[in-house]
């Protein structure tokens, strides 16, 4: 096995059950519970028609920037729901995904796309409720030759996904939830929902309390507060 061109085995994913929970809560909920840090940066966006959350485990991808052929290997690999997160270093000056790679997916039942690099085929994507992540997007199409590694950890828009990670996107970006973290996530999470949604009733009869603001800027011996 040659470090830079293999595929690793896939870990167990984790229950469906603890998957399907993340699907009610909001990226920036969860990115708020992990402390800012497993968030993609606002680079990764969202191209695809739907803004319906994007909620699986994830079957990473290393590969060469501007090739394609273990992002192909590893459709043919992916388990239903799975989400391929592909890592070409952000390099956008050819595309690693299309339209054609894009429909074989999605019969195959894959979950969504997250590809710091570029993609192609708008015409479709934008269309498609099949949800895809990317950088850019570029007409010129990728090489097939390799390397490339898969089930390896990867770095995407400044966030480390490893295999089996709890991918979860929405129309703010794409966050990453290590299964030995989701049932803290979660609990966190869901206290971050239960008090914005108290911060949002006081803003609608009035009552929202900002003297924090003030407080604040005294602490830090801000001039004229």
């Amino acid at each position: 096995m040659t470090a830079g061109f293999r595929i690793l085995p896939a870990p167990s994913p984790a229950p469906s059950d603890l998957i399907a929970a993340f699907a009610a809560h909001c990226s920036s909920h969860l990115a708020d519970s992990m402390s800012h840090l497993q968030a993609a940066s606002g680079a990764i966006r969202a191209w695809h028609r739907a803004r319906k959350t994007l909620c699986g485990p994830a079957l990473t991808v290393k590969a060469a920037p501007g090739d394609n052929l273990l992002v192909q290997k590893a459709v043919d690999l992916a388990r239903p729901g799975d989400v391929i997160v592909v890592d070409v270093g952000g390099f956008t000056d050819q595309a690693v995904v299309g339209e054609l790679m894009a429909r074989w997916a999605a019969r195959r039942g894959v979950g969504g796309f997250v590809v710091d690099g570029a993609i192609r085929d708008l015409d479709y994507i934008t269309a498609s409720d099949m949800p895809v992540y990317a950088r850019a997007a570029t007409p010129r199409g990728p090489s097939r030759v390799g390397p490339g590694e898969i089930n390896v950890p990867v770095c995407i828009g400044g966030m480390v996904v490893r295999a089996g990670d709890i991918i979860v996107g929405d129309a703010d970006g794409v966050v990453a939830v290590p299964p030995a973290d989701a049932q803290a996530v979660l609990k966190a999470a869901g206290a971050l929902r239960e008090r914005e949604g108290v911060q949002l009733a006081a803003i609608a009869d009035g009552s929202f309390d900002r003297s924090w603001i003030d407080r604040a800027l005294q602490a830090g011996e801000c001039a004229g507060v």
